[in-house]
C-alpha cells in the first residue's frame, strides 16, 4: 500500500505561530488596560468637575443673597461668633465676615425680620487649608460641616482636594472690590466691608485620586463672580 505524504507543522513553524500569538495577547492586553485607565481617569476627573461646579454654584447663590432685609428691620444683623448676639457692627449688614479664606454672610430668607432659628440665613464657608477642604457653618449650630472635600479618613465622601494655598502663587478664594471695581485689600477688612460690591470666587482642586495614565493628580480652577445687591446701601 503506497504511503500519503502527509504534511505538518514543523517546530520552528508552531514557535513562530506561538510567538505571533503572544504577541497579539499583549497587544490587545494592553489596549483593554489603556482603556480601563483611560476610563477611570475620565471617570474621576468629571465627579471631581460636578462637585466643584455645583460647590461653587451654591457658594455663588447664597452669598449673592447677603444683606437681603425685606423689612428694612434695624438692628437684625448678628454677631458671626454667637448668632445669639446682636453684633456690635450693624453697617456690616449681612457681610459679617470677610477674609481670604472665609466668608459670613446673613439674610433674611423668610422675612420675619428675625436671624435667630432660621436655618440658612447665617452661613459661614471656610477654606481649612491644613484639611484641604471647604465647611459649611449655618446658624452657629453643629460645627461645620464638610462641604467641598472631606477630611482625608472618609475617602470614600472625597472627590477632590481644595488647593488655593498650594497654587503658585497663592489664589485666594474669596477676593473682594469696591463699587468702581478695585480689589479691596484684605488688610483693610474688616473695616471696608460696607464698600464691597462685588467678591470673586475661585476654587482651585486637585483631583483627590491620581490619574492611572500618569500617576499625577488632575488640576482644574473654577471660579465666578457675585454680586450682592443687597449689600449696597438704600438711601
Amino acid at each position: 500500500m503506497p504511503m500519503r505524504n502527509e504534511k505538518g507543522f514543523t517546530l520552528v513553524e508552531l514557535l513562530a505561530t506561538i510567538g505571533a500569538g503572544i504577541i497579539m495577547l499583549a497587544a490587545i492586553y494592553t489596549a483593554v488596560t489603556f482603556g480601563y485607565r483611560s476610563s477611570v481617569a475620565v471617570e474621576r476627573k468629571v465627579t471631581a468637575v460636578e462637585d466643584a461646579r455645583a460647590a461653587l454654584e451654591l457658594m455663588a447663590a447664597e452669598i449673592r443673597m447677603a444683606s437681603y432685609n425685606p423689612n428694612f428691620a434695624i438692628g437684625m444683623w448678628r454677631n458671626p461668633g454667637a448668632c445669639n448676639a446682636q453684633s456690635p457692627n450693624q453697617t456690616y449688614r449681612g457681610i459679617q465676615e470677610a477674609t481670604a479664606n472665609s466668608i459670613t454672610i446673613q439674610m433674611d430668607i423668610n422675612e420675619d425680620a428675625d436671624l435667630i432659628g432660621d436655618p440658612n440665613e447665617i452661613i459661614r464657608y471656610e477654606y481649612v487649608p491644613g484639611e484641604e477642604r471647604i465647611t459649611r457653618l449655618i446658624n452657629c449650630q453643629g460645627g461645620a460641616q464638610p462641604f467641598l472635600g472631606d477630611t482625608a479618613a472618609n475617602v470614600n465622601q472625597r472627590t477632590v482636594l481644595v488647593r488655593n494655598t498650594a497654587a503658585i502663587p497663592v489664589i485666594p478664594v474669596f477676593r473682594y472690590f469696591d463699587g468702581a471695581g478695585v480689589e479691596i485689600p484684605v488688610a483693610s477688612l474688616p473695616v471696608r466691608i460696607p464698600d464691597i460690591r462685588r467678591i470673586d470666587i475661585t476654587l482651585v482642586v486637585d483631583t483627590e485620586f491620581v490619574d492611572p495614565n500618569n500617576n499625577q493628580r488632575r488640576r482644574m480652577i473654577y471660579s465666578t463672580s457675585v454680586i450682592p445687591r443687597n449689600h449696597a446701601p438704600v438711601f
